[in-house]
């Protein structure tokens, strides 16, 4: 999906919601447990019941391969369930050198067929650019991370006075453009989205830990929002464990709407719509 259809299903269905889909067999529905795929089935109910109030999924890899080849079985046919106008994400943050970060890309590019994946850039530039080469699809480079341990690395001051992931990057939007990289943000450090905002204006911002994680919905659009809204804000187990029972589905459904209306009066407000 490129960038124009990603706006594009922004305004038709007024709304920037991305969906986790992190299914963990101790939390879905006890009566899924008894099918032959409970994970898939439990995808494929939220799908059903999300699908017209976001614009994107994230399938987090590491909730289908602890589970082994079934769990690949799993996420396989969870991401061709998917409707093909909605962007798939696939939450891996690989990072690796060029020979093996080409394997990961061909992983979850071609065989797969996600949109496109998160990536940590670490170890410099020959870990993405194998990622980049494949047109139509994106790169998601971690950026500033919601995570306590952000502050380890992340919030450490370089000789130049700039937070480490401002240099992060500055130097790696050298690597490609506003067409097939985002950065992953935290909702809950919104006040730096100002500085991220000065070094990518154009860019893709995937945004996890607004709601179970604390972070602020107006917020992330007060300081992330751009021309193109850039912003595609992540909720998992605030929606994907709206309930546990029979009703699972229309829980989370109800979940999803909600936030989607919320999307939709900031994009009226802002006379995006």
């Amino acid at each position: 999906m490129i960038k124009k259809e990603l706006i594009e299903q922004i305004k038709i269905k007024k709304s920037f919601l991305c969906v986790g889909l992190d299914p963990e067999l101790s939390k879905i529905p006890k009566h899924l447990l008894d099918l032959e795929d409970p994970i898939f089935e439990f995808n494929k109910a939220i799908i059903d019941a999300t699908k017209e109030f976001c614009v994107a999924y994230k399938p987090n890899i590491a909730f289908y391969e602890c589970l082994g080849s079934k769990g690949w079985d799993s996420l396989q046919k969870t991401v061709e369930y998917i409707p093909e106008n909605i962007f798939t994400i696939a939450d891996a943050k690989r990072g690796d050198i060029g020979n093996t970060s080409a394997k990961y890309a061909e992983t979850f590019f071609n065989t797969y067929n996600f949109d496109s994946i998160t990536v940590s850039a670490f170890m410099g530039a020959d870990a993405v650019l194998p990622y980049l080469e494949h047109k139509g699809k994106w790169s998601i480079l971690l950026g500033l991370t919601s995570n306590e341990g952000a502050k380890d690395f992340q919030l450490l001051k370089s000789e130049n006075g700039n937070y480490w992931f401002e240099d992060v990057i500055a130097k790696s939007a050298q690597w490609g453009n506003d067409e097939n990289m985002m950065y992953v943000v935290g909702a809950t450090r919104g006040e730096l989205f100002t500085a991220i905002r000065k070094i990518v204006p154009n860019h893709f911002l995937l945004v996890p830990g607004v709601g179970a994680q604390g972070g602020s919905l107006e917020d992330t659009v007060k300081y992330g929002w751009n021309n193109d809204c850039g912003l595609l804000i992540n909720s998992s187990r605030g929606i994907i464990y709206a309930g546990n029972g029979n009703d699972f589905a229309q829980k989370s459904k109800l979940a999803a709407q909600e936030v989607q209306q919320q999307m939709q009066q900031i994009l009226l407000d802002k006379n995006w719509i």
